[in-house]
């Protein structure tokens, strides 16, 4: 009897651990997702191979939950470029992602409505997915960063004490949104506030290095989130090009206007937080308006 209750809990214990172990969340860098998307990107933008490109988003995106960044849109050319060539890409479960991470940065996703469509998804259940994603935003975010940005912009560019005193409420607000609900994604807070409040986070962001006293505590924690994915790489490094600019000094990510004296080693110096090239930035850039 005693053996039998002895391997009884020994059984159970070892599926308990078992259950720990599959349970436990795996660690992710995102700056690695971004590195893969602008080589991915290369393959169909520069190499023009689409359906390679296909292919590695494909994996990307079986390791790493889809990003769709501003101007890269990988996450959407993934779709579109799948569906073109008749080639699985999961159908309406992945549509339905691509809504909310369109959702996310204010789009209705009417530009994708015959795509949709095609899939089993009509506009009412776009706007009915749109409009629960909606109900659950943070609204202590929201109308704290309603307050934020408004109080961002007072006092500028003229009554520097008054900026300066903005942004000491606005830096001590961050600080404490970190500690309690961790980065304000657009995931979180959406994109605008009452009274078409815009939420500029890049603008945001780049002026808490007027601070000396928190900026470093600020920058180590962005540099977190980039690696979380919740912080997009390009606000880091304006953030931190911008302070250089305040300094007289040349961008260690060059994204502020001008020629850089060392082109190398400024694009090392993006690869290593995810961003690409500065040639391939323009080229980004340049078709940013186009269709995919």
């Amino acid at each position: 009897m005693n053996h039998q209750l002895l391997y009884s809990l020994r059984w159970m214990a070892a599926i308990c651990i078992l259950s720990l172990t599959g349970c436990k969340k795996k660690e992710v860098n995102y700056i690695l997702y971004y590195q893969k998307a602008n080589d991915i990107d290369s393959i169909y933008r520069i190499a023009g191979k689409p359906k390679l490109a296909i292919e590695e988003y494909k994996k990307l995106f079986e390791e790493y939950e889809p990003r769709n960044q501003e101007r890269l849109r990988e996450y959407e050319t993934y779709l579109i470029l799948a569906d073109r060539f008749n080639i699985d890409f999961g159908g309406k479960r992945s549509l339905k992602k691509l809504i909310l991470l369109k959702a996310e940065r204010g789009g209705h996703c009417q530009e994708y409505y015959p795509l949709f469509k095609k899939y089993g998804i009509d506009s009412l259940d776009v706007k009915d997915q749109i409009s629960d994603w909606k109900k659950d935003l943070n609204q202590t975010l929201i109308d704290s960063f309603t307050v934020a940005m408004k109080r961002d912009q007072e006092g500028r560019p003229l009554d520097t004490a008054v900026a300066h005193r903005n942004v000491m409420k606005n830096v001590r607000l961050l600080l404490w949104t970190f500690k309690k609900y961790g980065y304000p994604t657009s995931k979180k807070m959406g994109t605008m506030g009452p009274h078409d409040t815009f939420f500029a986070m890049t603008t945001f962001l780049t002026h808490m290095n007027e601070t000396k006293e928190y900026y470093p505590q600020i920058k180590t924690k962005l540099y977190e989130y980039v690696k979380s994915g919740d912080c997009p790489p390009r606000d880091y490094t304006l953030m931190i090009d911008n302070n250089a600019l305040l300094e007289d000094k040349e961008g260690i990510y060059r994204l502020n206007p001008g020629v850089s004296k060392d082109s190398a080693k400024i694009n090392r110096n993006r690869k290593s937080i995810g961003l690409p090239s500065i040639k391939h930035t323009n080229l980004i850039i340049a078709a940013s308006s186009k269709p995919i």
